[in-house]
């Protein structure tokens, strides 16, 4: 991935030098459990930790011998040799080279989760804080991106706070499947190494053993990871789209926070772009899309072949950076976004009222009419104001007094009975009960 949109934290993680220090650890570990067992010298268990533990591995010399030997895990192993001397005959006993590379992925994948669940709840702590805060901030809903009914920005806010922590549900139910480890060897049938030293290996490197693995780690946990990480961008995207859309000129009801000596525009002076949600919008792409990949990786020949190698080498680090990168990234916006309550008034009162239909049709059904009879008187009066609209980009005909005009609907309806049903607070009334079932308070 690129610098651009990678932090150092997560790109830690999948450097080589991580890579090999795991590495080093699965086949120590394993040392330690076939000494117990009698199989190689306690001393030469010692002797490997002792010399590879304090050891920096030399990235060039490993690169030098795999270009010789074209197998990187024999590249390694030789010069882990180097290092540790004669004891290194002890090393990779009954083992086969996706032991060590499929145990090491999902330690990797656990140690990404983890900094992505700790990304998960800074979100969820920013996305609170605006929902407190806008609660009772009405703004008008929209369907097909047309006015519909009141809300409140609060509970956008809050309907976020909700996915997110559906996402980080997933995740972590993703971390458990991940989190597996297979020391079989050649088939997985351990016919060169006992079980228990899987079981010793699994428990050292925080995992579980893989119950049957054929010489890989089964790819359906990996597919379902990486399609976790899909839905959990689609999630993000969803909210950035929410954002430029209420950015947009002709709506400016929520805007990204733009800094002092920040340009929008190379040719117009006068541009603030949602860049950041735009740019959000693109990474949630690109990480949607590595599931396609690791789902095609389930089906592997036979008891195991590579094809799924080069894939998982790239979407593994470059999956789980963005993802990184773009849950921060959407936590600063969400922190800092600008929010106009008055816009969002001015806005809803442009259509002179017509957000008050439903209740309106509502009432002349509770009165007498049809239904049909009442959609029929409310549409009637709604098209005027709405003509209105079309015309001058405000209404200048008012949807109240219409109806108050309109002798069909006086028939069911007297004044104060159309005036009440024009009351804002009627579509807020149960704000605090959806924010008690979301955050547990009201």
């Amino acid at each position: 991935m690129i610098p651009r949109y990678s932090r150092p934290d997560m790109v830690a993680i999948w450097s080589p030098e991580s890579k090999f220090r795991i590495w080093f650890e699965i086949e120590a570990h394993a040392c330690d459990a076939l000494a117990e067992l009698g199989v190689i010298p306690k001393e030469a268990a010692k002797t490997i930790w002792d010399k590879g533990g304090s050891a920096t591995f030399d990235i060039e010399r490993i690169d030098e011998i795999e270009r010789e030997t074209k197998h990187d895990v024999i590249a390694f192993l030789t010069h882990l040799a180097e290092i540790v001397g004669p004891e290194a005959r002890f090393v990779h006993q009954g083992m086969t080279s996706s032991d060590v590379l499929d145990t090491c992925f999902n330690v990797q994948l656990v140690k990404a989760t983890d900094l992505l669940l700790a990304d998960m709840d800074a979100l969820l702590a920013a996305i609170k804080r605006r929902a407190m805060e806008h609660k009772d901030t009405v703004c008008i809903g929209r369907s097909h991106g047309i006015h519909a009914e009141p809300v409140t920005f609060g509970l956008k806010m809050a309907e976020a706070y909700a996915e997110f922590d559906r996402c980080k549900t997933r995740l972590l139910a993703a971390r458990e499947e991940i989190a597996t480890c297979a020391i079989s060897g050649a088939v997985g049938t351990f016919a060169n190494i006992d079980p228990s030293v899987e079981e010793h290996v699994a428990k050292a490197m925080g995992l579980q053993a893989e119950p049957v693995s054929t010489q890989v780690i089964p790819r359906d946990r990996h597919a379902m990871y990486f399609a976790t990480l899909g839905v959990i961008a689609s999630s993000i995207e969803r909210v950035a789209t929410e954002v430029r859309h209420l950015q947009r000129t002709e709506v400016l009801e929520a805007e990204e926070f733009f800094s002092k000596g920040q340009k929008g525009s190379s040719a117009m002076p006068h541009k603030r772009n949602p860049v950041l949600t735009e740019n959000l919008t693109g990474l949630a792409r690109l990480v949607r899309g590595y599931s396609i990949p690791a789902m095609e990786n389930v089906a592997l020949w036979h008891e195991r072949d590579i094809s799924h190698s080069s894939v998982e080498r790239m979407i593994g680090p470059d999956a789980t950076i963005t993802l990184d990168f773009a849950l921060a990234r959407l936590t600063g916006v969400i922190d800092k976004l600008m929010v106009y309550p008055e816009r969002m008034i001015g806005n809803m009162d442009r259509l002179g009222g017509l957000v008050h239909s439903q209740r309106i049709l509502l009432a002349l059904t509770q009165a007498g009419s049809s239904r049909e009879d009442a959609y029929r008187l409310v549409q009637r009066n709604a098209m005027k104001v709405w003509d209105s609209y079309q015309v001058a980009g405000s209404a200048s005909v008012d949807f109240l007094t219409e109806l108050l005009g309109d002798e069909d609907v006086r028939k069911y309806l007297s004044e104060e009975e159309i005036r009440d049903r024009f009351d804002l607070g009627y579509h807020t009334k149960n704000v605090d009960v959806i924010f008690e079932r979301v955050f547990g308070e009201s």
